[in-house]
């Protein structure tokens, strides 16, 4: 059995909870400990571990050489220790990491166990972006779409990048018991769409949240890397919200980076896209003057690599890399539903729904995109008809939506396995497949017997949005009558190399 499932269930009923006066500084300490025989108990022959970071979301203390910490917490925080490389968190029954201590809670013993754990430098993490679930048939759908095909995965864990629910946290535990059956730790980063809906501004929004994941603003470490939680959507309180990174947000990271070494890549993981919040240069300057950084995001139902510059505000020697990850919700689960009743939610730049896959080697990384329940090669499609007229050849385009492409990537085709590899354009464009299922939107609108036929079939498709993903050339005119094939080769910034075709015809008419 796998050693998380068997102490979950020991561990779901002793997770560590403490209570903090409303608008009150107290002093809480604790000792961080090697659970040699994995039984939460801090056992006579078991040692503190030094060195060992926690924090209260804003400061950062380090254990002593008996593994006691001290620190001051308000309500509003929870305490939390940063899991170091070579150690194991104790995860409960859905695999979430009980690395807090939460809030709201009578007061219990503020320990935290660590497991001697057997990591490697070469480690792969599974990335879902906004699953998004609308009520229990939507669970039903990321457990069926997703959940299933990754059982088995040889990912050492999880993120799921906010936006778990659509506005209905009190289906954290559904989702959760869904994707932890998956059977490897999942972390849980907030969205916009997850906070209470009955809350006025921030105040009390993530506390559903807290209760089921822990901090909203949490890091852990794996690796050579260091991986950083952040909840960045700050809600009015007069209704809405924005991007934004909060004073101790800001103070956690700068506080946190003093302790990682150079060496070690930087992983930011948010909700909303760095790029979109308003004081995203307090942050830069944090970031900046490191050789490794990464940041990642979902909210947008979209794919792209944005490669942040001094147009943005960077400053840093090279352009920072920003990956915003595809949708496990696709497009919010609309579209025609398939053989097993499932949305296609095809997202609105024209690529599956789906997940990323990211590779870890020491500092480096490699991030692949993986369609629900489709081939891990099927990474592009292309748009060209059927049938072209010998005299529309000079004039006829070969369009490629390369999902996960990027202005790194490197696009080439060739006709009939034959002559040299042609260079492609990259151009901005909408889908043309998006575009023909949007224009269904009115047959899914009618009625039949006082039932919308998009109720049965499938939600209809927003208007595709533009996309910088594609690329395009030119087909040559010297094609003879007859079926051909156009083969076309695509090499991402990590050196990934998919191929894909498409047959046509070429005739007099």
């Amino acid at each position: 059995m796998n050693k998380y499932i068997y102490h979950a269930i020991l561990f779901f009923a002793g997770s560590l909870f403490i209570s903090i006066p409303v608008d009150a500084q107290h002093q809480y300490k604790g000792r961080v400990y090697l659970d040699i025989n994995e039984n939460f108990i801090l056992d006579a022959d078991e040692k503190g571990l030094a060195n060992v970071l926690v924090s209260n979301g804003r400061e950062i203390v380090s254990t002593n050489q008996t593994g006691l910490w001290e620190l001051s917490a308000e309500n509003s925080e929870s305490i939390f220790v940063i899991k170091p490389s070579g150690f194991d968190i104790p995860v409960n029954t859905s695999m979430i990491p009980q690395h807090f201590l939460g809030s709201g809670f009578e007061k219990v013993p503020t320990d935290f166990p660590l497991w001697e754990g057997k990591e490697k430098e070469h480690f792969e993490a599974i990335l879902f972006g906004d699953t998004q679930a609308r009520g229990l048939k939507e669970v039903n759908y990321v457990s069926h779409d997703v959940v299933e095909e990754c059982i088995g995965s040889d990912a050492a864990f999880g993120v799921a990048l906010g936006d778990m629910v659509a506005d209905d946290p009190g289906l954290f535990d559904e989702i959760s018991a869904s994707i932890g059956k998956i059977g490897i730790p999942w972390y849980y980063v907030f969205g916009n769409h997850d906070h209470d809906k009955d809350a006025s501004g921030n105040d009390g929004a993530d506390d559903t949240f807290v209760r089921n994941f822990g901090p909203s603003s949490y890091a852990f470490e794996f690796g050579k890397v260091a991986f950083i939680s952040l909840n960045n959507v700050d809600y009015k309180k007069e209704g809405g919200y924005k991007a934004h990174f909060s004073d101790d947000q800001i103070k956690f990271v700068d506080n946190y980076l003093k302790h990682v070494p150079n060496e070690k890549l930087i992983v930011l993981m948010m909700h909303i896209p760095i790029v979109a919040c308003d004081n995203k240069e307090e942050m830069f300057r944090l970031l900046e003057n490191r050789s490794h950084t990464l940041s990642i995001s979902g909210h947008t139902h979209t794919l792209a690599n944005i490669f942040v510059d001094e147009s943005n505000g960077w400053k840093g020697t090279n352009p920072h890399h920003h990956f915003i990850n595809g949708t496990v919700s696709g497009s919010w689960w609309c579209g025609m539903k398939d053989e097993l009743g499932i949305p296609h939610a095809t997202m609105n730049d024209g690529a599956p729904n789906g997940y990323a896959i990211i590779s870890f080697k020491g500092s480096e990384y490699n991030i692949r995109f993986k369609g629900a329940r489709r081939p891990a090669d099927y990474q592009m499609n292309i748009y060209l008809p059927n049938d072209i007229s010998v005299d529309e050849l000079d004039i006829t385009k070969v369009l490629v939506n390369v999902f996960n492409g990027s202005e790194k990537s490197t696009m080439e085709m060739q006709i009939d396995h034959s002559g040299a590899w042609l260079p492609l354009e990259q151009v901005i464009a909408r889908d043309p497949a998006n575009l023909a299922m949007h224009k269904l939107g009115p047959y899914l609108e009618a009625d039949l017997e006082g039932k919308a036929m998009e109720e049965v079939f499938g939600w209809k498709m927003d208007y595709p949005s533009l996309s910088n993903h594609f690329w395009q050339g030119d087909l040559t005119n010297s094609l003879n009558n007859g079926t051909h094939l156009v083969t076309i080769r695509t090499i991402d910034m990590f050196g990934n190399t998919y191929l894909a075709h498409r047959v046509f015809r070429v005739s007099n008419e």
